[in-house]
């Protein structure tokens, strides 16, 4: 090292002492650590040793053993599954965060297109009574038949349910129900009357949450409110009105007893429908104040004897799926700020007459096949070309179950799904005599097959589609497509359930409901616009102000598919119900449209088709998901849409379908479509026929006067002063009528 020009020699002690201190610092950390794991360990051993010791105090032995080992599993198993029903619950607790309080907080008069009523909805429509107010006996009535034990459970009434079991069990039969009448609120407040293990739990979790909430008494008021009572009305007091005409407090004993045994079947039971059914009920109802202890039968005796008389309505079927959906619609416009009124005059886009005839459709087709096809529901949706709809059937009773199977049911659409996988392929330039393969496909290790297990070789789009083969449209979306692609332009044009993207969404795996077919479907008979689906075409105030229109509120309709993919689309659409997998649809002298679709094991059938004026879609299957006796679309399905579409096309200016050459067909076009056949010893029912108001050619020109009287200007008043020199003062001014253009 050198330091001021000299030379100095290292001192070769120092750099021995480093690397030894080095060596020493850690020895003595390997040595700390190394000790404090031993002592640490040594310390925990001793702990669980005490911890050992302190627990054979504990200890036992035979039979006790036994008993404790399984109500240690009892408590883990039970924890276990505590974990995953409350997972199962969680988007039932969604529903909670809305401002479900305030939701019957609507007064809704229904109108149809034409300006009758049809019906009403909301609670405050019928201004409800406060619990303190509604007679004793009432409540009583209820409570006795409903849910003795109200006052005593916290929202689930295990004694309840025992008893029900025990008596289910001696009847080999549900003849007894268990849920409480909190957990009876929560599905009507949250949920559908959709049978199913995870509603029941969804109900159980929310009945909880009802009650830590609520109090008991707000959680009656509400249940009194909100319960549907049969002949459209909610609630006591609507049901009071309806059915004796006067208020609910002023009710008798007869009376109550006849209004509590609705809440258990309402369409079963109501009076206006069957009155014999209905005071059997409220005999029952009376029985049950007895026995449960809170009247004597000498208080009673008396409304035995003099059963409740009600009110001679005529019986008008109200169209209760379609108001459900239309009273969404309302508060769906009043969260948007689009009406802020909450007494409204709704006039709908329902026609009485086609809703009506869908019905009878629906429900003959399964009084004549259901049994054999082993169907229980159906549902149809008809949409005026334009979005109006016109007619919807959510189920065969909606006394029996509010649950609409039109607009909230999730349904495979089999290969009615097909459709926009061939509308993509059409967009990208095929054609429907574009010549594609039908064979053994294989895409990502999954293998479909065709109907009928055969293959054809190479066929065009129009073949394929028109006979539904399977590997076809599997091929597209692998090959040339994707299944982005396919799920993006079914929601543009109308599908509003959320989309699955997986490999099989070709062939109509991923759900959707009826609505949502109808609307997609009718972008076809509208040249590839939007088909706008609405219910309501008004809402207007009690003070004469129009809040909402449609026609002046809603943006135009957008093209979602090109001019041309449409007209190749509807060439073969239009093939299907004459060469293909629907001819029992074709409609006499009316060119028809549609695709069939059966999901797996026969669980759904269905058939979407339209006119030039009229878009249908029809499913029939089971609420449980059982599978059905081998139904197809090309069966029942197709034979109810041709029963209201027959009746439907009758009188009424027809409507060519865009790109087809031959929009008018005539009757012998349709002498090869297949025919249902009625089992030999059966009478066939008559076709439904709609009766004739006026001449097309009269609707035509009131159509046309209507048309210019939207177009003319207002009528202006304007205003005249006189006035009088002579005389003192001002005269009133004269209002004069503008001139009538």
């Amino acid at each position: 090292m050198t330091i001021g020009g000299y030379t100095v020699q290292d001192d070769p002690t120092n750099s021995q002492k480093q690397p030894r201190r080095k060596r020493h610092l850690l020895l003595r950390i390997d040595s700390w650590i190394d000790s404090t794991v031993w002592n640490l360990g040594f310390r925990l051993g001793e702990i669980w040793e005490e911890i050992t010791i302190f627990f054979r105090r504990f200890r036992v032995r035979g039979w006790k053993k036994a008993v404790f080992e399984l109500a240690g599993e009892a408590m883990t198993l039970g924890t276990a599954g505590a974990v995953v029903l409350l997972a199962l619950a969680m988007p039932a607790f969604e529903e909670t965060k809305e401002d479900w309080r305030n939701r019957g907080d609507f007064a809704v008069t229904f109108l149809d297109r034409y300006g009758n009523t049809i019906g009403h909805r909301g609670i405050i429509h019928e201004d409800s009574v406060p619990i303190d107010e509604l007679p004793d006996h009432l409540i009583k009535a209820v409570l006795a038949t409903e849910d003795r034990r109200f006052f005593d459970h916290f929202g689930i009434d295990f004694f309840g349910l025992a008893r029900a079991m025990n008596e289910n069990a001696k009847a080999g039969g549900v003849v007894q129900g268990g849920s409480t009448l909190t957990q009876q609120l929560a599905k009507n407040l949250f949920l559908t009357n959709e049978r199913s293990f995870e509603r029941k739990i969804k109900e159980a979790f929310l009945a909880l949450w009802l009650e830590a909430n609520l109090s008991k008494k707000e959680i009656l008021a509400y249940y009194l409110d909100r319960a549907y009572m049969g002949g459209g009305t909610f609630g006591a007091a609507a049901a009071s009105q309806f059915y004796f005409g006067k208020n609910i407090t002023e009710v008798n004993l007869a009376e109550s007893a006849m209004l509590a045994g609705l809440f258990k079947a309402p369409a079963k039971y109501a009076p206006h429908v069957n009155l014999p059914a209905a005071r059997a009920r409220a005999n029952e109802v009376l029985t049950n104040l007895v026995q449960g202890g809170m009247m004597s039968e000498g208080q009673v005796i008396g409304a035995r004897r003099s059963p409740a008389s009600v009110i001679d309505r005529a019986e008008v079927k109200a169209p209760d799926y379609f108001l459900d959906w239309a009273f969404d619609e309302v508060q769906r416009l009043a969260k948007t700020g689009k009406v802020k009124e909450r007494s409204v005059i709704v006039r709908t886009t329902l026609d009485m007459g086609l809703q009506q005839a869908a019905e009878a459709a629906v429900e003959s087709s399964l009084r004549e096949y259901g049994e054999s096809y082993r169907s229980k529901q159906g549902a149809l949706v008809l949409v005026e070309n334009g979005g109006a709809v016109r007619a919807m059937v959510g189920g065969r009773d909606y006394g029996e179950s509010q649950f609409n199977r039109a607009t909230r049911a999730l349904r495979q659409p089999g290969s009615s799904f097909k459709l926009y996988t061939y509308a993509a392929a059409m967009e990208k330039g095929f054609t429907p005599e574009s010549v594609v393969s039908d064979a053994p496909v294989t895409w990502r290790g999954w293998s479909p097959q065709n109907y009928g297990r055969s293959y054809k070789g190479r066929v065009t789009l129009m073949t394929a589609m028109s006979q539904s083969y399977n590997t076809v449209p599997v091929r597209l979306a692998k090959d040339e497509l994707g299944t982005e692609r396919i799920a993006q332009l079914a929601k543009d044009m109308g599908i509003e359930t959320p989309l699955r993207t997986d490999k099989t969404i070709p062939l109509g795996t991923s759900e959707v409901t009826v609505l949502d077919q109808a609307t997609a479907y009718a972008v076809m008979p509208a040249g590839g616009l939007q088909s706008r689906r609405h219910g309501i075409a008004q809402v207007v105030g009690y003070g004469g102000d129009v809040l909402y229109d449609f026609q002046r509120d809603e943006p135009p309709p957008r093209r979602v598919l090109s001019e041309q993919a449409t007209s190749s689309m509807n060439r073969i659409l239009t093939n299907i119900p004459y060469n293909g997998t629907a001819r029992r649809a074709a409609l006499d002298g009316v060119l028809t449209a549609g695709k069939t679709g059966t999901s797996q094991s026969y669980r759904d059938a269905w058939f979407v088709g339209f006119t030039g004026n009229y878009t249908a879609a029809v499913w029939f299957g089971n609420d449980d998901y059982t599978p059905m006796n081998n139904m197809t679309g090309g069966s029942l399905p197709a034979m109810t849409f041709k029963k209201l579409m027959d009746y439907a096309h009758q009188g009424i200016e027809l409507k060519p379908i865009p790109g087809i050459e031959n929009p008018f067909p005539e009757s012998e076009q349709k002498k090869d479509a297949v025919v249902a056949e009625k089992p030999e010893g059966e009478e066939a029912l008559p076709p439904l026929v709609r009766p004739r108001s006026m001449s097309a050619e009269s609707t035509r020109v009131l159509r046309r006067i209507a048309d210019q009287l939207k177009a003319a200007a207002p009528l202006l008043p304007a205003t005249a002063k006189v006035a009088d020199s002579t005389v003192t003062g001002a005269v009133e001014a004269t209002p004069v009528a503008a001139p009538v253009r």
